[in-house]
């Protein structure tokens, strides 16, 4: 599937006439290892965005609790439309009357390495989001470490789970979304960004 075949339901849904989220399909802002974000979104409710850079586009899924770094703790993950590479900057507000209206933080954002494997054999990430079960590395200015996500049920309500590998990273005690709520990127709150665009 070419990007722009990736990106039309993204595109579909958005009046970039009125929203000030990128279109997307300009060369590739990042070089080097593949991208990953988390964006904190104050939509109609809160919840957390995780995004992995695949074959182009940002293979994205919405995580109502937001990232966990406990093993024992799945997190529900409902997988959205694949966005542009060019989203994991986007810091701003989505104007009321748009898709996904709110505001839009940059939560974390790094580089990530593909576990993957079946039978001791890597799998390529598009494959392994294709077969409903990935593992990933991820090098984060807040989540570091191994990370899975599963599919657990297909169909209208696809629907995966997020889970914390159990690693020398792992920590029950922590909870990295209550302890550091501001951006990667700017240190800026939710309110400060819906303030300053």
């Amino acid at each position: 599937m070419s990007q722009d075949d990736a990106l039309k339901p993204y595109r579909e849904k958005r009046q970039f006439c009125r929203t000030p989220e990128p279109r997307g399909g300009e060369p590739a802002p990042f070089g080097g290892e593949p991208l990953f974000v988390v964006q904190k979104h104050a939509a109609r409710t809160l919840h957390y965005d995780f995004r992995l850079e695949v074959d182009g586009v940002l293979k994205s899924w919405a995580i109502p609790k937001g990232p966990s770094l406990n093993p024992a703790e799945k997190r529900l993950a409902v997988p959205t439309e694949d966005h542009p590479l060019e989203y994991a900057r986007f810091e701003g507000v989505i104007p009321e009357g748009e898709y996904g209206a709110g505001t839009v933080m940059v939560w974390d954002i790094g580089t990530f390495r593909n576990l993957t494997e079946k039978k001791g054999r890597p799998v390529p990430l598009g494959e392994a989001v294709a077969h409903g079960h990935l593992k990933v590395w991820l090098e984060g200015k807040k989540l570091r470490g191994g990370f899975s996500l599963t599919r657990f049920k297909s169909g209208k309500d696809e629907a995966w789970l997020l889970v914390k590998n159990q690693d020398e990273l792992a920590d029950a005690h922590r909870d990295p979304v209550a302890e550091a709520p501001d951006s990667a990127l700017t240190g800026r709150s939710l309110e400060e960004i819906e303030q300053q665009g």
